[in-house]
């Protein structure tokens, strides 16, 4: 039986990620590692509960990052106190807006936005009744 499961995104360039995760997410870097020509094979950071792994892409291990296969094909879907300031921060970073944050009919405020390594995230919160929405 599972007890945890940790998605493992690959990317262009593994510190560039860990360095725009941090800024935009409030991700904690805990773990990194590197092999002897600095690619880094594994690093791990913390969001709240949550730990996100990611490493280099390195096309002889068959590990492919979004740009290398046409676009991502998975959906991160990150669940934030504030998604309107998260997303913008995304952009402002170098991210793309690919669908505005709205309120949506399920009650959640969310929208996407593909990260500057090309992984799609769905940006998150709950609608709360009485709570100022951005005009």
């Amino acid at each position: 039986m599972i007890s945890e499961l940790h998605p493992k995104l690959l990317v262009s360039d593994a510190d560039a990620a860990i360095d725009f995760y941090a800024k935009t997410l409030g991700a904690t870097p805990t773990i990194r590692v590197a092999d002897d020509h600095g690619v880094v094979n594994h690093a791990e950071l913390t969001l709240g509960s949550a730990v996100l792994a990611l490493a280099q892409s390195v096309e002889e291990w068959g590990w492919h990052d979004p740009a290398s296969l046409g676009g991502s094909p998975v959906l991160v879907m990150a669940n934030v106190s504030d998604p309107d300031a998260t997303a913008d921060r995304m952009v402002q970073l170098g991210g793309e807006l690919v669908i505005p944050v709205e309120d949506r009919p399920y009650g959640k405020r969310q929208g996407r936005v593909r990260d500057p390594f090309g992984h799609l995230w769905v940006i998150s919160g709950d609608l709360h009744e009485g709570a100022a929405q951005p005009s």
